[in-house]
Parts: structure tokens; C-alpha cells; sequence
């Protein structure tokens, strides 16, 4: 049984306190990096998080917040960069971020393998 299809907690009602219910929608599909900052924090506290996560990493989400990450072109990215040629110490900082999501991904059992989710560079 995929993790996507597996039933919900039936503990967790699905329209209380879900934050993805109660916020705009657009927050969790915007452009701006600071917006979709903004999503995963509030993500954070989400019954459903993992549940989430798991699904978009089977679907290969092409973008968006999902369960706590940032997905572009159906990969997790630590972060959403701005346009236009990233700073030195940004690439360092990213590179930082990157290892951070990969041990958010591991705590979650979504990647046992590198082939399991596509992290991108």
C-alpha cells in the first residue's frame, strides 16, 4: 500500500486546522521565495505533514509547498531562489539547505535511496 492511499487518521478531522485549508491557496504556489517560506513554517505544525510529503513525493509534485518542502520540476528544493545569478554566499547557504532537506527527508522515511526522492542540485 502506497502512503498516498493509505487511510486518514480518523482522529484528524480534514477541514479543522489544516493551515493549506485556512490560508490562501496561492501562498502555497507563489513566486516569491519569502511567501513560500512562509508556507513551509506553517506547514510545520500540520497533522496531515507526512501524509502530504509522501504523496507529493509519489506524484513528483512539479511545484509547490507539500508537506513542509518546495518542490520545482517534481523535485524538493531547499529553498526557492530569486532570479538572476545567485551570490556566493547564497550558493553556500543552498548547499547547507540542501543536507538539511535530505535529513528532513530521511526523519520522514521518504528517502532510503537517492532514487526515492529526487533532490534537486
Amino acid at each position: 500500500m502506497s502512503l498516498a492511499l493509505a487511510p486518514l487518521d480518523v482522529s484528524v478531522e480534514v477541514e479543522a486546522n489544516l493551515p493549506c485549508r485556512k490560508f490562501d491557496p496561492d501562498l502555497w504556489f507563489s513566486d516569491s521565495p519569502a511567501q513560500l517560506e512562509l508556507a513551509k513554517s506553517l506547514c510545520g505544525d500540520c497533522p496531515l505533514r507526512v501524509e502530504c510529503l509522501a504523496g507529493a513525493v509519489e506524484r513528483a509534485e512539479p511545484w509547490g509547498v507539500w508537506g513542509g518542502e518546495i518542490f520545482e520540476r517534481g523535485a524538493v528544493v531547499p529553498r526557492k531562489r530569486p532570479r538572476g545569478r545567485p551570490r556566493k554566499e547564497d550558493l553556500a547557504r543552498d548547499a547547507e539547505l540542501r543536507v538539511e532537506a535530505e535529513a528532513r527527508l530521511a526523519a520522514s522515511g521518504l528517502s532510503e535511496s537517492r532514487n526515492a526522492v529526487r533532490l534537486a542540485a
